[in-house]
């Protein structure tokens, strides 16, 4: 019986993901999930929960696909599908019903645990602050803007965050809130460090060790606040934290198109040029100061709490995994 094909809005999904139409860890796991509600929603083929499983799993694997450095993706991806496959039907209504509820329920909490986030994480600036952040983060932006909004006057600085320019989101979204906002190159953070008190950035993953895998240029920046004694805080939800690092897994850094970082001309008048452009890095655990979550905030080195805590299934079916390579 051959598998109904998915649709279109699916794969309009999984591509805007991939051109980074669609940014940032929490935003690109709520589309996963939304991706997954309008397959199950869409589906056509045979009252067969069979081939309903097999669809959902071909959607699944099209989605982990398109980024591989965001461990939000499949976090989110794996949260919808647990239903399907740990739970059994009687008829593929049923199932669908279970996927549309479960990918809802995921888009909630995620943009309640940003919401709470930057509850908590305001508390950690205040009133006079000069804040930096880099790239474009739901979860640091809400840190900002709800501290500012609790009456506290900021002065935040954003990089540009080249080669995408995410920092241009970031700067219209602090001034439309209400906040005075500087844009800076890349190049003169450590030349504007001096005059900082805190830095808040967003993250993509954090590993059990409480490293953070962020957008390229974060390591740079937390590296020149550990010089210039500034507070390095990274804000992310739980659904960002590896439960595969756990077992040492390690992260795999995304490298994007060269035409990111110069066009085409340049590359055929000049074909004897390599161009590298990594999107992420990792920062250690001793360059950060804490991780604002929305079950508090932690040290980096408390994250393996974190991982045990949220991922106890995820991390006992990693194991089992490795244990049976290392039989094979």
């Amino acid at each position: 019986m051959s598998t109904p094909k998915l649709p279109e809005e699916t794969y309009a999904i999984a591509e805007d993901i991939k051109t980074m139409r669609i940014r940032g860890a929490g935003r690109i796991a709520r589309a996963a999930a939304r991706a997954l509600e309008i397959a199950a929603e869409k589906y056509s083929g045979p009252d067969d929960i069979a081939t309903f499983k097999k669809y959902m799993e071909q959607a699944a694997k099209l989605l982990k696909s398109t980024r591989p450095t965001a461990v939000s993706l499949p976090n989110a991806v794996n949260y919808v599908m647990r239903v399907l496959r740990e739970s059994e039907y009687r008829s593929v209504k049923e199932a669908v019903e279970a996927v549309i509820e479960r990918a809802e329920k995921f888009i909630q909490y995620s943009k309640s645990a940003t919401k709470k986030i930057g509850e908590i994480g305001s508390r950690l600036l205040e009133d006079g602050d000069r804040v930096l952040t880099h790239c474009n983060s739901s979860a640091a932006l809400s840190v900002i803007i709800e501290a500012w909004r609790r009456g506290k006057d900021l002065e935040v600085y954003a990089t540009e965050t080249r080669p995408k320019f995410q920092g241009h989101i970031t700067v219209t979204k602090l001034a439309e809130a209400g906040l005075t906002v500087t844009l800076i190159p890349d190049s003169a953070v450590r030349l504007l460090m001096k005059r900082l008190d805190k830095v808040v950035v967003g993250a993509d993953t954090v590993t059990a060790n409480g490293a953070v895998i962020n957008k390229v240029g974060t390591s740079q920046i937390a590296l020149a606040a550990k010089e210039h004694n500034v507070n390095f805080f990274v804000a992310a939800e739980s659904i960002k934290f590896s439960p595969h690092t756990v077992i040492g897994e390690l992260v795999t850094i995304e490298e994007r198109s060269p035409l990111e970082v110069v066009p085409q001309e340049f590359l055929e008048r000049n074909p004897g040029i390599r161009i590298r452009n990594p999107a992420f890095d990792v920062t250690p655990p001793e360059y950060i100061d804490a991780i604002i979550t929305e079950l508090g905030v932690i040290p980096p080195q408390a994250a393996i709490m974190i991982l045990v805590e949220e991922y106890r299934r995820e991390i006992r079916d990693e194991l089992l995994r490795a244990t049976e390579d290392l039989e094979e």
